[in-house]
């Protein structure tokens, strides 16, 4: 099988940099330059950014300011600026401030979902259901992640059989797309084959959330790309975390994964050197060196 019939023409990539890279910094970023690096990664070429998230300030204090950040943003035409929500009071914000689309997140395991969101698994899916709907009442799209469908930090391995159950339940809401998340950075590369192909057969549009932790995420991104998901989330300069989620660490960076890419010939629409732009000025916001790896390499050109 040759590489063209292995892997696909292209894949949306979603830079979660502004919310998800963000919210377990020990530095908080004023709404400006929150709103500032959507407009880089605008700048850049992506057509998905998740710029902020509707979630308690006293909780995650680093995602303050939601509405500041959305009214700062200078919106590009064409990209799609989302909001994380996890209730419906999250969600009134969100429509408030002009979003373009909906992120609604739960873990799949009652422990985490109960630390992470005050909430259990059963009654998180018939929240996603009543955002789902509304959402669409109200024109927005819609994606529901699976948080911890690869591993859980507090009851360990968690069954493939459990993901597809909630995955299943979940798409009875008609959400646009379900995206299974290795919160943790766990997975192994069979694990998001395994996932992706199962979640395909139930009809959905598949995505994938992947952390770095154990060195696999890479690895899982092209495993979940061959098995057929149509999108992957990153974060500019591999910055993430969750603060409810002991030992995880970044997501995979988004400037490796398009280098990996541009490379495979598998067609983003982002500007490789625009990205590694942005890198130093965040680690300078952040007054850290942010752990990507393209980042801190020499130039090499591309494939022709």
């Amino acid at each position: 099988m040759s590489d063209a019939d292995r892997y696909p023409a292209g894949v949306e990539i979603c830079d979660v940099g502004p919310r998800d890279g963000l919210q377990n910094e020990g530095r908080s970023l004023a709404p400006e330059v929150r709103a500032e690096l959507c407009d880089r990664l605008a700048g850049a070429g992506l057509r998905r950014i998740e710029a902020v998230s509707f979630v308690n300030p006293a909780r995650v204090p680093q995602m303050a300011g939601a509405e500041e950040v959305m009214e700062g943003i200078d919106r590009v035409e064409g990209v799609s600026y989302s909001g994380l929500v996890l209730n419906g009071r999250g969600y009134e914000r969100a429509l408030a401030a002009g979003v373009d689309e909906v992120h609604y997140a739960f873990p799949v395991t009652d422990t985490f979902a109960e630390r992470n969101q005050g909430t259990s698994v059963e009654a998180a899916i018939d929240t996603a259901a009543k955002i789902t709907s509304r959402a669409h009442e109200d024109g927005l799209r819609v994606s529901v992640t699976l948080a911890a469908s690869f591993g859980c930090p507090f009851e360990g391995r968690v069954a493939t059989d459990h993901v597809i159950s909630v995955a299943e339940r979940v798409l009875a809401g008609a959400p646009d797309e379900i995206v299974l998340a290795d919160t943790i950075g766990v997975g192994v590369p069979s694990q998001a084959t395994e996932l992706v192909e199962r979640t395909l057969a139930l009809g959905a549009k598949v995505g994938c959330h992947f952390h770095n932790t154990r060195n696999t995420g890479f690895a899982n991104a092209i495993a979940a790309l061959e098995a057929g998901a149509s999108l992957l989330d990153a974060s500019v300069g591999g910055s993430g975390g969750c603060p409810f989620a002991p030992g995880a660490a970044g997501n995979i960076a988004t400037e490796d994964l398009i280098y990996m890419f541009d490379g495979m010939g598998v067609e983003t629409g982002i500007d490789l050197d625009a990205l590694l732009a942005i890198t130093p000025w965040l680690a300078e916001q952040l007054g850290r060196e942010l752990p990507s790896m393209t980042s801190k390499a020499p130039p090499f050109p591309t494939p022709a």
